[in-house]
């Protein structure tokens, strides 16, 4: 018999373990010391509302799946039918194999092949290492086509300030953890969750460049000019109060983007029990609009390729 989500690849070290599944590439799991960072999933389930996938060759939506790239209209498969967008990407739930797999790392790579929609052959690889920093994700396409291709990059972690103890968990709920997340700007959106404009973060209640209890607040939403440290990166923490128990995310600056979902209809066993963080280089409708689109040369130019880098860790 084999899993839903495929072959279970884990690593560890650092005190950190994961599990990265052959469907999509996908994190399973993300523990420290026995605690879990991400609200995973079990292993005879499939990853559902997006948990831990590799959002590729874009993150979160596409306008009717329709955009024009270099004088060419493109229709990709509708796959978010009440919204009718195209959704996530083309990898997430692709077989995807093996390059190399150690105590403390496992790297992957798929053949996205071209198809109606997107037409260009781009190999995806992603590298998943622990250390005594924590989880760093290296994800990493190669135009393998004669022509340029649109791409763009995200990942769809639902982290969690969880207590040590499991009985201690039962009540968790992000109404009670503090976010600390440096954005200046929201994006606005529509009944489609496609992008209307822009809002700096001012006096409202979606300012978190201070930390501060979520409460009721429903989050399904963009962020951008994000406040980077010297090396570029940025850092987003969930803490809980209650137990200090905080987990950090981190993007490095090919990422301008990232939404935050605090999983409001997902129904009552998920319903924010975790905080969804996902860094994105782009914003939704990005082959619409090119805002962040990254075009990648044809196969042979010094642009063929693209890569970047997330993590996960403790503080």
């Amino acid at each position: 018999m084999v899993a839903p989500s495929g072959e279970q690849f884990e690593v560890s070290g650092g005190g950190y373990r994961a599990v990265v599944t052959e469907c999509g590439a996908g994190l399973r799991v993300l523990e420290y010391d026995g605690r879990p960072l991400v609200a995973g999933y079990a292993e005879a389930e499939f990853a559902s509302a997006g948990s831990g996938q590799l959002l590729l060759p874009w993150p979160n939506r596409i306008e009717d799946g329709a955009y024009t790239f270099q004088g060419r209209d493109l229709q990709l498969p509708v796959s978010e039918v009440a919204r009718n967008n195209a959704s996530h990407g083309l990898a997430r739930w692709a077989s995807w194999t093996v390059e190399e797999h150690t105590a403390q790392s496992v790297s992957l790579l798929y053949r996205l092949m071209a198809q109606s929609g997107y037409p260009w052959t781009v190999d995806l690889h992603v590298l998943y290492d622990l250390s005594a920093d924590g989880l760093t994700v290296t994800v990493t396409a190669s135009n393998m086509s004669d022509s340029p291709a649109p791409y763009a990059q995200g990942a769809h972690p639902y982290l969690v300030a969880a207590a040590a103890r499991t009985e201690e968990r039962a009540d968790e709920r992000v109404d009670h953890w503090e976010l600390r997340m440096p954005a200046d700007t929201r994006l606005l959106t529509n009944e489609r969750k496609l992008p209307v404009g822009r809002q700096p973060v001012d006096d409202t209640a979606y300012d978190f460049r201070i930390a501060r209890p979520i409460r009721d607040l429903q989050l399904d939403d963009a962020f951008t000019d994000l406040r980077r440290a010297d090396d570029g990166r940025v850092e987003v923490e969930l803490r809980n109060p209650r137990t200090g128990a905080a987990v950090v995310l981190w993007m490095d600056d090919a990422h301008s983007w990232m939404q935050v979902y605090s999983g409001d209809d997902l129904g009552p066993d998920l319903a924010r029990r975790s905080l969804a963080i996902e860094p994105m280089t782009a914003p939704a409708n990005a082959f619409r609009t090119s805002e962040g689109l990254i075009t990648l040369g044809p196969a042979g130019a010094d642009s063929d390729e693209h890569s970047s880098s997330w993590g996960i860790g403790v503080r």
